[in-house]
């Protein structure tokens, strides 16, 4: 008897010997900036994976809300979102006789969300077990981190299971947009002729907004051929503009493009040029910001979760009014009305003119970001340097949102009204989103 506990003890010294020590101070470090990285990450998947713009934001938004109740046990004084977003309204707490490690719960809730809702799950999945080899590798409580792994899970089938109700599935069954010979409704554009996207994404649960048209931006000029109208000045405008257009406003256009599906045709052969989304241009500012400012993780996530349903509620707005209004686009007037050799600088968007998706949700995400970092951030944005361009700097975040909207006019693809009244609905989600979500107990 005395032998075999001999011989147990002295297995257990061995294991404790070889098993890896809990360094908290270098599991802290590690963790730094965790936040932006995970985005990026995921901005290489859903690229890679071709989502549009509507459907990236969605990602975004439930991704990072994981990730912000994940790491909220870090500060006593911050709020759940469940019973402030919409249909939210019940999350596994974790359990007060256990130990975690929340960066980690953090980062294994945000990671399996975003796997949720991508097509390259692999690669996805490929994200949270790095980080896991190498929190390993760096030492960790065995039962904290198993502890910690099962907590994250628990959250990300929570918030799955909630994202799996507001209406994206559904969507798909709906009929498509139908093109009709009204010569004033959208209808498909050159190089492809892509059909509409996404013309039900207005049926989805919005995160905050009381529903998708809330802030209803109000209808496009009537359209009009007649060389005296309003709306034949306006599509003259653009078309005079892209004439026009000096090196600087080239390089905004192209700048801010952001479009995740431009396609290129050679002979038979037609692929999508890969390139970030307008939402994950904004999510990398925001991403940018942060590191630079060192945040510590509670505010990060905050930040995160707010700018993303911001841009993913901008994005339910935006479309709303796109497709009751389907109005055409400035190529197709153009080409039909004024020049029909005229081409954009950009490739017309496969969705109808009003009002500008740039817009709104660079409008939205700016609001949110100048409450939280001020009216003067002054930063560089190096968000497209990985797509081939080169950084821009910017005094604030609103003048950032600015030139991102007017990018549209210079690229041929928006007229006025769609952009100015977008600037403002942008806004208006922004700071309703602000003024509904409180993050704080205080």
């Amino acid at each position: 008897m005395k032998l075999s506990i001999n011989i147990a003890l002295m297995f257990t010294l061995v294991f404790s010997a070889c098993a890896p020590k809990h360094d908290r101070k270098k599991l802290d470090t590690y963790f730094e900036g965790g936040l932006s990285d995970y985005n990026r990450q995921l901005t290489n998947v859903i690229v890679s994976d071709i989502f549009t713009p509507p459907v990236a934001s969605r990602i975004y938004a439930y991704s990072n809300i994981a990730a912000y109740e994940g790491i909220r046990f870090l500060d006593s004084t911050k709020a759940s979102l469940v019973g402030q977003l919409n249909g939210l309204e019940k999350l596994p707490q974790p359990n007060p006789s256990k130990a975690y490690y929340y960066p980690l719960v953090s980062m294994v809730a945000f990671t399996n969300v975003g796997e949720g809702l991508v097509f390259d799950l692999e690669k996805a999945d490929q994200i949270e077990q790095e980080i896991l080899k190498e929190v390993q590798e760096i030492g960790i409580d065995k039962v904290t981190y198993e502890n910690s792994v099962d907590y994250g899970k628990q959250l990300a089938n929570a918030l799955l299971q909630w994202a799996g109700t507001d209406g994206y599935l559904r969507r798909t069954a709906l009929p498509r947009f139908s093109v009709t010979e009204d010569p004033g409704r959208w209808r498909p554009t050159p190089p492809d002729y892509m059909e509409a996207i996404e013309p039900h994404w207005n049926t989805l649960r919005p995160f905050v907004l009381d529903s998708a048209g809330q802030f209803d931006p109000g209808l496009p000029t009537t359209f009009d051929t007649s060389k005296e109208s309003t709306f034949y000045k306006e599509a003259m405008e653009v078309y005079e503009t892209v004439k026009q257009l000096d090196t600087t406003q080239i390089e905004i256009a192209k700048f801010w493009d952001c479009n995740p599906n431009i396609s290129t045709t050679k002979g038979h052969l037609m692929y999508f040029q890969q390139q970030i989304s307008p939402g994950g241009h904004w999510i990398h500012i925001a991403a940018q910001v942060l590191e630079e400012q060192k945040t510590e993780a509670v505010f990060s996530a905050e930040t995160m979760a707010l700018a993303a349903m911001a841009i993913a509620d901008g994005f339910i707005s935006c479309w709303d009014q796109k497709y009751k209004s389907q109005l055409t686009r400035p190529e197709t007037y153009i080409n039909e009305y004024i020049d029909p050799d005229w081409m954009p600088i950009l490739q017309t968007p496969a969705f109808p003119e009003h009002t500008s998706g740039h817009s709104v949700a660079s409008n939205a995400a700016a609001t949110v970001l100048t409450e939280l970092f001020g009216k003067d951030y002054a930063f560089v944005d190096a968000t497209e340097v990985p797509f081939g361009l080169p950084v821009r700097s910017f005094s604030s975040f609103h003048q950032a949102s600015q030139e991102a909207a007017i990018s549209r006019l210079y690229g041929g693809i928006h007229y006025r009204p769609a952009i100015d009244l977008g600037i403002t609905q942008g806004q208006l989600v922004g700071k309703h989103v602000l003024k509904r979500i409180r993050l704080s107990h205080q």
